[in-house]
């Protein structure tokens, strides 16, 4: 039936499919002029009763972009596929949808951006476009990573998807596709850090921020019993604890950190940890925590 059809599509429907239930064009526009539907983009329009919502914003682009492109190509290899943040919010990643739906379509595309699209031609390969709940989005990886390269806080995005959504050697493969494309420098920095637990890039952070600010005194690596202070100030008893990304941490390690935290704490240390998310978003909170503490 024509309403599960629209249930299903949160009030988006195409010119398409409203015909396939025996809505003819003029009827569409009958309802569109008496104000009982709306329409979004040409060929899609949100039926009465519904509100647009996040998904049916999503799903209003994919179906007017896939509109333009039909005919001239598959909708995968080559195809039409909504990518970036609002393919992040379909797989689940983002809480809700950019107020611009990127969508990807073909070289040759008849389709152009638009308040509320932006469209980007390229080729897409198969492995990285996905059907998600009739709508056709880049794939995890891909979509992890062009959503952390735009994003204010994506280092912590693409922390947490490598945590719940994908593997990193699938976000690596993604990369590796996407060579050559704008964005793909971007995404090699993050990538790098990721890669190396981000451990030695985090010390790498914190000593500049402290030289930059004239702070001295400080020890990488002091052994500690059986355990080694990422960075301590010896003379004051304060230990700078360095946390990478969130992703690498196993129970092992976890555990060991506690338990060097509390050897710390019981022999008179002030112990301040930091995620490598602190030192590159927030780093004047940073150095002004330790500088407290030296004080």
């Amino acid at each position: 039936m024509f309403e599960d059809l629209v249930a299903r599509q949160a009030g988006v429907v195409s010119l398409a499919q409203a015909s396939a239930y025996g809505y003819t064009p003029d009827r569409v526009r009958r309802r569109v002029r008496e104000g009982r539907w709306r329409r979004l983009y040409p060929g899609v329009v949100l039926v009465g009763g519904h509100q647009l919502t996040d998904e049916a914003r999503v799903r209003a682009a994919w179906l007017w972009a896939s509109r333009r492109q039909r005919g001239r190509g598959p909708l995968t290899d080559g195809g039409v596929a909504v990518g970036g943040p609002a393919a992040a919010f379909w797989h689940g990643m983002q809480p809700c949808a950019p107020q611009v739906v990127d969508v990807s379509t073909p070289t040759g595309s008849r389709a152009r951006s638009r308040p509320g699209v932006r469209v980007c031609r390229r080729v897409l390969p198969a492995v990285d476009v996905a059907p998600v709940r009739g709508v056709h989005v880049t794939g995890r990886a891909l979509t992890a990573l062009e959503t952390a390269i735009v994003l204010p806080n994506g280092s912590a995005f693409l922390d947490r998807a490598l945590q719940k959504h994908v593997s990193f050697a699938d976000v690596y493969g993604a990369y590796c596709r996407s060579l050559g494309r704008r964005g793909s420098a971007d995404m090699y920095r993050l990538l790098v850090i990721a890669a190396d637990r981000a451990d030695s890039a985090a010390e790498r952070v914190v000593v500049k921020l402290l030289r930059t600010a004239g702070i001295s005194g400080w020890v990488l690596g002091l052994p500690f019993g059986p355990y080694k202070i990422d960075l301590a100030f010896p003379d004051v008893k304060v230990a700078i604890e360095i946390d990478g990304w969130a992703w690498h941490v196993d129970q092992d390690r976890f555990v060991g950190d506690r338990r060097k935290q509390n050897a710390l704490v019981r022999a008179g240390w002030t112990v301040l940890r930091f995620t490598w998310h602190d030192l590159t978003r927030t780093p004047g909170a940073v150095v002004a925590q330790i500088a407290a503490a030296l004080a």
